[in-house]
């Protein structure tokens, strides 16, 4: 039901975009971008070339000389060269995709060896070409290393490989009254070991914080091949050095994540979502600051968007703004345990701004197919 008390209603449009949607917004057949060592001043360094001699070796490390876990065909290579935007593109001649860290292990041992050079990919989402070769490195994929080791909803960890799709993850702790603690866009094809390791912020940071607190412990591989055991099972652990937070953020430059366990929070029962309309960028941050202050613990995410940004996705993806066209426009969610408590917060909340002039009109939903459009 929609919440009448502080917001009049307005009509959303009802097209659901999905994540497997958004995602085919970089795979839909359009111009091949640029090499990129063609249109940025790089140089590639004193690593040696790729022969057919090792991409025996790979296919042994994977499976035998029929191993469909070494790509060498050109057109699916591209796929793995191009990056989510398509504004750079390396050109990598082979894709290797390991199921396991021992695999990893030894494929990373042989790179190192032959002084090959390796570019880790995960879901290839990023906005800033990072997760594709810059010139002809091997590409290293952990699709397929996504299998969800353990939930315990006693203590809300999940314990996983690198490759696990978050929206999957989210699904899979949500049927154990848990909730992830990082939401993303690209849930739909990011990975958990990209998220970690580019230290990914996303919708509920205002919540639960960055990485580094809930990532509880990983399992990485060197680029010489050496495993590194820094896994842990407890929220709780104040023993010795916490290596892991070397790696969280560090961009695949110190390892490759293979494995970790997450601290995952219990799930609220009662999640409200405004989206309002606001006249400057100063009523925005004094928005913000009076929703820390007004809705205090409920508070889970507090999100800013310019006119120009939702004007792009609105005809991009053929929606309609759920409001009037406004200079900026803030998404703010709280979740909590009860939701008469909460909704009255939220209610005062959006009085008090709207009376001082800050929010100038909204609607606001606490029904979670509403939530998603």
């Amino acid at each position: 039901m929609l919440l009448r008390g502080a917001l009049r209603r307005l009509t959303l449009h009802r097209t659901v975009v999905t994540p497997t949607a958004l995602r085919a917004f970089a795979s839909k057949s359009r111009e091949v971008p640029a090499l990129t060592c063609d249109r940025y001043p790089v140089q590639r360094g004193s690593f040696a070339e790729l022969t057919d001699a090792d991409v025996a070796v790979f296919r042994g490390i994977l499976g035998g000389p029929d191993s469909s876990r070494v790509i060498t065909a050109e057109d699916e290579v591209q796929n793995y060269n191009i990056d989510y935007l398509r504004s750079v593109r390396g050109y990598g001649r082979v894709v290797v995709k390991p199921r396991t860290t021992a695999e990893v292990a030894e494929l990373m041992r042989y790179c190192n060896e032959r002084r090959l050079a390796v570019c880790p990919q995960g879901g290839n989402t990023g906005l800033v070409g990072g997760s594709v070769p810059v010139f002809d490195e091997v590409v290293l994929s952990l699709q397929l290393m996504d299998t969800i080791e353990r939930i315990d909803e006693y203590a809300g960890i999940v314990v996983c490989q690198a490759g696990c799709v978050l929206a999957s993850l989210e699904e899979q702790v949500g049927a154990r009254g848990l909730v992830m603690p990082l939401d993303l866009g690209a849930k739909g094809s990011c990975h958990i070991g990209g998220n970690v390791s580019t230290n990914a912020g996303g919708l509920r940071l205002v919540r639960y914080g960055n990485l580094h607190g809930s990532v509880l412990g990983v399992e990485a591989v060197t680029a010489e091949g050496r495993v590194l055991d820094l896994m842990s099972n407890f929220k709780k652990d104040n023993t010795g050095y916490h290596l892991k937070h070397l790696f969280i953020g560090s961009e695949g430059t110190l390892g490759i994540i293979t494995r970790l366990s997450m601290f995952c929070p219990t799930a609220s029962r009662s999640v409200n979502v405004a989206f309002l309309g606001l006249n400057s960028y100063d009523d925005v941050k004094r928005t913000f600051l009076a929703a820390k202050r007004g809705l205090g613990e409920v508070l889970s995410s507090c999100e800013m968007i310019d006119a120009p940004s939702l004007d792009s996705c609105t005809r991009f993806f053929g929606l309609q703004s759920p409001i009037e066209k406004y200079p900026f426009y803030m998404l703010i969610e709280t979740s909590g345990s009860d939701a008469g408590h909460d909704e009255e917060k939220l209610t005062r909340f959006l009085e008090q701004t709207m009376e001082q002039g800050l929010v100038v009109d909204g609607t606001v939903t606490n029904e979670p197919t509403k939530m998603k459009v």
